[in-house]
């Protein structure tokens, strides 16, 4: 082992030392004052190779997420003074900054009319001010979708300590979801400020927080790891999914680029060439996705309405690590149901942007009941659940 892959061992047993004593007794007052000298000497990678340990170890993701926020604020200086790698301004990492920094501004001018709302709770104008900073705020998921759609697969894929993410992309769901509660609570009415206030305060920590990770940790180690090729790929896929606010000055070429395949395929009832195929796939009102017996996703749709994003950079991607850390054991919880035989379907339905959306799960088998994985299909269903009476096909 070199000296070097000795020296980051040497740091990750110290912050495994200092996590674990946060974890256990919610603080390292103690480490701190006995390790002044090391806590100078890390560097931001260290990060992604103690989260990814601690996840591995089988801590909670709530637990890791508590950790990291007092880890992280521990070693703030040390990592926000490391000379990172720099990014394109319109390069993928580069356009999420810009991204970033727009997003930033939007939190500044919401404190402001914030105070003023807290300071006279009955004023009307300041609450509609409100609404419309934090509807202008809640655009800026769209950044964390692309980063779960086009990013960590491809981290997914090229770094064996990549498991971080999951923690990270916890913290995009409890953002997401305060600033829905947020928006519902100013249109309807803040029944309990108490709580208003914890979730403007936890969107606020939150958002800077992740921001801090992703320019100071996550993108820089990007950088010097991952190929210029695939950095590319992923500005065409976030365009393809669409930037909050900011878009790419070169605008990258979406086309999808597909070969003429007119060969002939029998499908049993009938015989189709691959190019018909694809068509009837994308032609049907519904978002498909296949995964195969060994849960790697192998193949999507790609309707003209497609209600849940999806880039190629999922085609061979864990299924457990297409969904949230929150949500993970039950799509686990149904595909082991699946292959078991004990079930075929499972079907659940939200609501969503005033829609709602009928998401089942279909258990595929060939001719002797061999599991040969699960398709995923959702599909909106707002005016079919309006149906009423009769429609017959004389009457279009």
């Amino acid at each position: 082992m070199s000296e070097i892959s000795k020296t980051k061992e040497r740091r990750l047993f110290k912050l495994l030392e200092v996590s674990k004593l946060v974890l256990k007794t919610g603080n390292a007052r103690q480490f701190i004052l006995e390790n002044e000298d090391f806590i100078n000497t890390v560097i931001p990678s260290d990060f992604i190779a103690l989260f990814d340990e601690l996840v591995r170890e089988g801590y909670s993701i709530d637990e890791l997420k508590t950790c990291s926020n007092k880890i992280i604020n521990i070693f703030y200086k040390p990592i926000d003074n490391y000379d990172r790698y720099e990014p394109e301004p319109d390069s993928f990492l580069g356009v999420l900054e810009l991204n970033n920094s727009k997003m930033e501004s939007i939190l500044d001018k919401i404190r402001p009319v914030y105070k003023a709302m807290i300071k006279n709770k009955g004023n009307k104008e300041n609450i509609n001010k409100l609404l419309v900073l934090f509807s202008s705020l809640e655009t800026f998921v769209k950044h964390y979708t692309i980063k779960e759609n086009v990013l960590f697969p491809i981290l997914e894929q090229t770094w064996p300590d990549y498991r971080c993410l999951q923690i990270m992309w916890s913290f995009h769901d409890d953002i997401r979801r305060n600033i829905k509660n947020i928006i519902n609570e100013l249109e309807n009415g803040i029944t309990d400020f108490k709580i208003f206030n914890r979730w403007v305060g936890d969107v606020f920590f939150n958002m800077l927080t992740i921001k801090f990770r992703e320019e100071k940790i996550l993108f820089p180690y990007i950088l010097s790891t991952i190929e210029e090729e695939h950095l590319s790929k992923m500005n065409i896929d976030g365009f393809e999914i669409g930037y909050p606010y900011i878009q790419p000055q070169k605008t990258p070429d979406v086309v999808i680029k597909t070969k003429q395949n007119t060969c002939d395929m029998d499908l049993g009832t009938g015989s189709l060439t691959v190019d018909q195929v694809r068509l009837v796939f994308n032609h049907l009102p519904v978002d498909i996705t296949y995964v195969d017996e060994n849960d790697k996703v192998q193949y999507f749709s790609t309707p003209k309405k497609r209600i849940f994003p999806r880039t190629t950079a999922i085609i061979g991607r864990e299924v457990n690590n297409c969904h949230p850390p929150e949500s993970v054991h039950v799509v686990e919880k149904i595909v082991q149901s699946f292959k078991n035989g004990e079930k075929d379907k499972a079907d659940f339905w939200i609501n969503m942007n005033n829609e709602t959306i009928l998401i089942q799960y279909f258990a595929v088998r060939d001719n002797k009941q061999n599991y040969k994985g699960v398709i995923e299909v959702s599909q909106e269903i707002t005016e079919i659940k309006k149906l009423k009476g009769e429609k017959r096909l004389l009457d279009w």
